[in-house]
């Protein structure tokens, strides 16, 4: 017998759902283009193709597989042969503050390869100049492109760095030497793509609903059911949804092929529910030991700041959390 309940891992329901070539190239063209249709279904490829020279190098594909949440390449053919491009897409639930730093390694590593594969072609060669010899590459050889989106499906406003310098302390006057590194960043919550494949039109109007928290959740439940009533929303996306808000989902409700927003929202409610009242749980855990480690220093007659000193390191918190409980249960 089938398990009547799964967990739908975020990472894992994402990465099927883009896999989809008509989704990926809309969602591309609507971020790059505005939703001109630029990239075509029929010119995306898996990463793991080995019919170009370029990524002929099985282990080429595979160090971009570990690192990379979904990447295609883009396959156009021009006057002057074949042009690709490489698309990458990473998916985020939290906010990571170090973001633009890893967006530029992954890009980085997949410049890298491409660049360790085209030096192992050189050394056969007998035509290189010194220079290019040195370099492990012609004059004429170019590398592949890589283009690397954000999709941030947390319900908090990104507050994280979107560029390099945003990471950095940097004096004014020098900022202009310090090379940037800007990532591209969708936040699913909020946005102004130009979409127009159907699926990927109701992923995110209902991924609105779901993180408006200007609303009670009774009244994002009625609104997203209404929306997948009135749209007939596939099956897929649900299931998809439920993964990016990381819920769980009844896989019994699609054995008629009908994905019921209400059983969706049901699931969530629960999950949540329970994470709450384990994180309630937890908190009282934390705040009596705060109070416990607080009287004891008072009693001990240690200074405000060995207090707080102690409350950051016994509960690993922040100096603000600890000034807080400090507040709480210091007088």
């Amino acid at each position: 017998m089938a398990q009547k309940k799964q967990d739908l891992k975020p990472d894992t329901v994402l990465k099927n759902y883009w896999r989809n070539n008509d989704r990926f190239a809309d969602f591309f063209n609507a971020v790059l283009f505005e939703g001109r249709q630029v990239i075509k279904p029929e010119e995306l490829e898996d990463i793991d193709t080995e019919e170009s020279s370029i990524l002929e190098h099985r282990e080429f594909t595979e160090s971009i597989q570990t690192s990379r949440d979904n990447i295609k390449i883009q396959k156009k053919s021009t006057a002057y042969g074949i042009e690709l491009v490489m698309l990458g897409m990473e998916s985020q639930e939290h906010i990571h503050y170090a973001m633009p730093m890893r967006v530029m390694g992954y890009d980085y590593s997949v410049y890298k390869k491409q660049y360790d594969i085209n030096a192992d072609k050189c050394k056969g060669l007998k035509d290189l100049n010194g220079d290019e010899f040195l370099s492990g590459m012609r004059k004429t050889d170019k590398f592949t492109a890589v283009i690397t989106v954000v999709v941030y499906y947390g319900e908090k406003p990104w507050d994280g760095a979107r560029s390099l310098h945003e990471m950095l302390n940097i004096p004014e006057e020098m900022k202009k030497y310090v090379n940037d590194y800007r990532m591209i960043l969708v936040e699913a919550r909020e946005n102004n793509l130009m979409l127009q494949n159907e699926n990927n039109v109701d992923f995110f109007n209902l991924l609105a609903i779901i993180l408006d928290r200007s609303i009670s959740r009774s009244e994002a439940k009625e609104k997203a059911i209404q929306y997948s009533d009135r749209h007939g929303t596939d099956k897929s996306v649900i299931m998809t949804l439920a993964g990016a808000a990381n819920g769980k989902i009844d896989y019994n409700v699609f054995e008629k092929g009908d994905g019921k927003m209400c059983t969706l929202f049901e699931e969530i409610a629960r999950e949540n529910e329970i994470k709450g009242i384990k994180q309630g749980i937890e908190k009282g855990k934390i705040e009596g030991r705060a109070e416990g480690i607080i009287e004891t220093g008072v009693d001990f007659g240690l200074s405000d700041k060995e207090i707080l000193d102690k409350l950051q390191i016994k509960l690993n918190i922040s100096l603000q959390m600890a000034q807080e409980y400090f507040s709480k249960y210091g007088k």
